[in-house]
């Protein structure tokens, strides 16, 4: 029995105005999720409902529209009016939360620094951890010299986002607010954290930590990634 079509929404074929998904009718791809797979809709609204999920999603779509600005006059009138540290606030705000946590990459101590006061400010208490915690070295994953950022450093600290995540819930954080882990660290970090979590923002060394930059430019100086990467 052959496998059944892959869900791939991000290449449907009809206008955003169309789709099904948007209005629970309307056109849909034979692969879309929507429709294919239906019967995971009434359970996965059972969970988001929940009483271990329910305040969080509700919050959450609240939080969403009071970041938009000309509701009152239709969709298409609608404008940004946040950004996201601010959404951060109060969306924390609403949940009732008193403690977070701020895990943050080194390499952006100097944004975590204003972060970490824009929070205080607001009232919450913080805990900060950065990701070089416990001074590990990068010899106790297997990673020679050579394959240090450095390879003349005699030691070089392996970032921890484990750790990070356990002291986070040794500091019984309400929320956490990631701030530029790396690829793959983030995710460690999401699998040990115990509470919710979010992204302030992402690790991008080339482009200022602002990596949609390369997508918005895919048809002038990122167009080489129209190719399979070597």
């Amino acid at each position: 029995m052959a496998d059944a079509p892959l869900p791939q929404c991000a290449l449907c074929p009809y206008d955003w105005s169309e789709r099904y998904c948007r209005t629970g009718k309307g056109k849909a791809p034979k692969d879309c999720p929507s429709i294919k797979m239906r019967g995971l809709i009434e359970p996965a609204v059972a969970k988001t409902t929940s009483a271990a999920c329910g305040v969080f999603a509700k919050e959450a779509s609240l939080q969403e529209a009071t970041c938009y600005g000309g509701r009152e006059e239709g969709y298409g009138a609608v404008k940004p009016l946040k950004p996201r540290i601010v959404e951060i606030v109060e969306f924390a705000r609403r949940m009732g939360y008193t403690r977070l946590g701020l895990v943050f990459c080194i390499g952006l101590r100097k944004e975590a620094a204003v972060v970490h006061e824009i929070l205080a400010v607001n009232g919450f208490e913080v805990a900060s951890v950065s990701c070089k915690v416990g001074g590990v070295s990068k010899e106790a994953l297997g990673i020679t010299p050579a394959e240090q950022v450095d390879p003349g450093a005699a030691h070089e600290t392996m970032c921890n986002p484990v750790l990070q995540a356990m002291v986070v819930n040794e500091a019984h954080t309400d929320f956490n607010v990631l701030l530029g882990l790396c690829v793959g660290h983030d995710s460690l970090f999401f699998k040990h954290a115990e509470a919710m979590g979010t992204v302030l923002a992402v690790k991008d060394r080339l482009l200022g930590h602002n990596p949609i930059a390369a997508i918005n430019q895919y048809d002038s100086y990122y167009r080489y990634l129209k190719k399979p990467l070597p």
